[in-house]
């Protein structure tokens, strides 16, 4: 693939210490050999959310919300009405309409959050009661609200009025919220997790309320991810590598990995104090899942943890040069991570061969103990054979266009791959070959319009 390089080059650092896995010019399956830049903002690009099947918003550092067509790359709205950066975006359908509209909701450093219209880029409503920033937004599907969290927690409905809200929870405020059954939430606050349970009207209150029912302290540092597994279960990753899988039901723990981003046996502690020595290398920044697996992204590293065997079966220690800061899942076992570094890789999930276990020692000299293998010596070995990751992560795609850090991306099934970075840019990435195919459609439609087809044959 023809390998674009837009306004500066990356230089990978520690690229001769650190076996980062490369791939040549002929990715063979990489489908996304053709891009389009796309400048609106001015500052750092943070958020990518996808509005429909052909429409995406970006929004930043610079205040600035973007409506694009996935499609074309198009530049369609240009929302205007924060005076500091973004720090939450969501999308959800309005109810006044009969028809699908989708509605913009933007928090702010300002400490406001603006509901947007996303067809025609008016401000449906502007919210400015908060008392500290507003870092993210959620929608409730079972009980039809959405919720801000900052240092408090509030529960609006779609008319946007205030139902009710929490008190002043901590200065840190809260970084990230789920839904779970029970009409409950999950809010990462710090290094806590809180469960606050919404109390709809009813004949004898007519009045919302929002209750804490219990806080989890299982976590020793911040946590930094939180993602809803299934209805039955939740996960979260803080900055020294706890992965915790939690039961959504009754809130306990399912299971506990401290060490999970080193599956290999640690022979040495010396060496083990020097891993843990630089607890941003193991951070856990995000989490996507499946029904089988959680893909985490750690420090500059990739791994799959399947929720059934409760370890981890694939790992790229090194798959980027820098942290890894998103990831998802693509269809056909296939992953795709960006990176501080500027890079965007595609990854497949593959099967390893089995080896065949060591034959026993027989014959003359094994009669004396000379050929048996020694056990002590041999437990390691037994050991690492029982945590060896049973899959591999094999890199299949490398996208260079990015001259700083790329925060997020979004993929579209028929439209390609959108990522978007501190170099202020947003690029399109594209599928060449359907995108070769439908030009030439397209020729061809234009030729039996103008009935020249029928002529050059």
């Amino acid at each position: 693939m023809l390998r674009w390089l837009i306004g500066g080059g990356r230089e990978p650092q520690g690229l001769a210490e650190s076996p980062l896995q490369t791939i040549g010019e002929e990715q063979t399956q990489n489908p996304y050999t053709e891009l389009l830049v796309l400048k609106a903002h001015h500052d750092i690009v943070r958020f990518l959310v996808q509005l429909d099947g052909y429409r995406f918003a970006s929004a930043g550092d610079d205040g600035i919300i973007v409506v694009w067509n996935a499609q074309t790359g198009e530049k369609l709205l240009e929302l205007n009405g924060h005076t500091q950066k973004i720090t939450a975006i969501i999308s959800f359908p309005s109810l006044e309409s009969c028809e699908e509209k989708q509605l913009i909701l933007t928090a702010s450093a300002d400490r406001t959050v603006i509901v947007w219209d996303s067809d025609n880029g008016r401000q449906v409503q502007r919210i400015s009661c908060f008392q500290s920033t507003v870092k993210c937004l959620t929608v409730l599907q079972r009980v039809d609200v959405w919720l801000s969290g900052g240092n408090d927690l509030c529960v609006w409905n779609r008319k946007l009025d205030l139902l009710c809200k929490t008190s002043h929870l901590s200065d840190t405020g809260i970084s990230a919220l789920v839904e779970i059954p029970k009409n409950c939430v999950v809010a990462a606050v710090g290094k806590e997790l809180i469960i606050f349970r919404l109390v709809a009207p009813t004949e004898g209150s007519l009045e919302w309320d929002i209750l804490e029912v219990k806080r989890l302290l299982d976590h020793q540092d911040n946590i930094l991810s939180l993602i809803n597994v299934n209805d039955l279960s939740f996960v979260t990753g803080s900055h020294i590598g706890e992965l915790i899988i939690w039961d959504a039901l009754d809130w306990t723990v399912q299971a506990y990995e401290r060490n999970f981003w080193d599956p290999s046996p640690q022979l040495d502690t010396q060496q083990e104090i020097k891993l843990c020595q630089k607890s941003n290398d193991i951070s856990i920044h995000h989490f996507t899942c499946d029904e089988e697996n959680v893909f985490a992204a750690v420090g500059r590293g990739l791994y799959v943890y399947n929720l059934q065997m409760k370890r981890v079966i694939a790992c790229q220690k090194t798959a980027h040069d820098s942290n890894v800061l998103h990831i998802a899942k693509l269809p056909n076992r296939q992953l795709i991570s960006c990176s501080e570094d500027g890079s965007v890789r595609i990854w497949e999930l593959r099967e390893k061969q089995q080896l065949a276990a060591e034959p026993v020692p027989t014959g003359f000299f094994n009669m004396w103990g000379f050929g048996r293998v020694n056990k002590q010596a041999s437990q390691p070995v037994k050991k690492q054979q029982e945590n060896a990751t049973s899959c591999s992560l094999e890199l299949i795609g490398d996208l260079i266009g990015h001259s700083s850090s790329v925060e997020v991306f979004l993929y579209f099934e028929d439209h390609g791959l959108v990522t978007c970075s501190a170099d202020h840019l947003i690029i399109l990435w594209k599928d060449g070959e359907r995108e070769s195919g439908l030009r030439s459609l397209r020729l061809f439609q234009k030729l039996e319009e103008n009935g020249d087809l029928y002529l050059a044959l």
